[in-house]
């Protein structure tokens, strides 16, 4: 898709909001620049990071906030500060909250919504979060919508949300091709990665036999000077969601791979697939027929190292995965 509907400020919002949600104020700091240099506001970011809180806890949106607050002992001259914070009105009016939250609520899901199961929840969605909270005249509610599927995409186990705020996103403003382009982006630029270890740089030496775009970091031990070979050097492989590899042998080796970070596969020729999530450690024999790669809607990343078994040691690639096959995989 060519991305012709998300804006640079989306972007920004976005990235700062996927971040927060992982708790990675370590990439959040530089998100947070770089939203303020794509034009969004100091005041829209407090909102954003106050928003999430409901969806993803008062520590990380304090967390997010203070990273906000660390930036801006730097303020650069560019930086907007954006319309001043005033109270909602909404929010000395009880009755009034709980009617206008169940009205945005209504928008938003595309038919009356009453959680009778838990009265409680029921409430705090209707009067706090699609009231009150919806109340602060900062985000639109298109953006809001941006802000929190970007944040829901940072997070595991939270897939009914995610569908349901995507559908959400495009009843409350927003185009279809905004939110999948949301998504691609985020994708993409590796921000629904949910991992410590590095993405590394683009795979380009062996691209030619990946469908999809793959990521390298090579691992050194931390005790070994510069130029000091390993033993047994290690690389970090990164997937992007739907990226894997072609079959291939490997001769004068086994390989083993240790998933660390999101969900993949690895199937031999002739056998079923089996499902890499983190922990998850595969021996491959010499001389057998496989790949390897991610899912089609997450990121996967794993270490890969090569222990020798005698002989010249090389890779021998053959064909491509085919879509039938790669689909075909639940």
């Amino acid at each position: 898709m060519n991305a012709t509907a998300l804006t640079e400020r989306q972007k920004g919002l976005a990235a700062c909001a996927c971040l927060m949600a992982q708790g990675d104020l370590e990439r959040l700091e530089p998100a947070v620049r770089g939203a303020l240099d794509r034009g969004v506001t100091v005041n829209e970011l407090k909102e954003a990071f106050s928003q999430l809180y409901a969806y993803t806890g008062f520590p990380r949106s304090l967390n997010a906030l203070g990273v906000l607050s660390k930036v801006l002992e730097n303020k650069q001259p560019g930086w907007q500060e954006g319309k001043p914070w005033t109270r909602p009105a909404l929010w000395d009016d009880a009755a009034r909250s709980l009617k206008q939250g169940a009205e945005v609520q209504t928008k938003l899901s595309g038919a009356p919504f009453d959680y009778n199961f838990c009265p409680q929840d029921d409430y705090y969605l209707k009067s706090h979060l699609f009231g009150d909270i919806f109340a602060g005249d900062q985000l639109s509610a298109a953006d809001r919508e941006i802000v929190t599927v970007a944040a829901l995409s940072g997070l595991d186990g939270v897939a009914p949300q995610l569908a349901a705020h995507k559908r959400g996103a495009v009843n409350l403003g927003n185009s279809q091709q905004t939110v999948d382009e949301l998504c691609q982006w985020l994708d993409r630029e590796g921000y629904t990665l949910k991992s410590r270890f590095a993405k590394g740089e683009p795979n380009v030496n062996y691209a030619q036999y990946f469908i999809g775009d793959s990521y390298l970091a090579p691992i050194k031990p931390a005790n070994l000077g510069e130029g000091e070979p390993t033993v047994m050097p290690i690389s970090n492989v990164s997937f992007e969601p739907g990226c894997r590899n072609n079959w291939h042998i490997h001769h004068g080796a086994h390989q083993v791979l240790i998933c660390v970070a999101g969900r993949g596969w690895y199937q031999e020729w002739g056998k079923e697939a089996i499902e890499l999530t983190p922990g998850t450690v595969i021996d491959i024999p010499e001389g057998v027929k496989h790949w390897h790669g991610a899912q089609r809607d997450s990121w996967m990343q794993h270490y890969t190292t090569h222990v020798a078994t005698g002989g010249e040691q090389s890779n021998e690639w053959l064909e491509p995965v085919t879509d039938e096959i790669y689909n075909s995989l639940k």
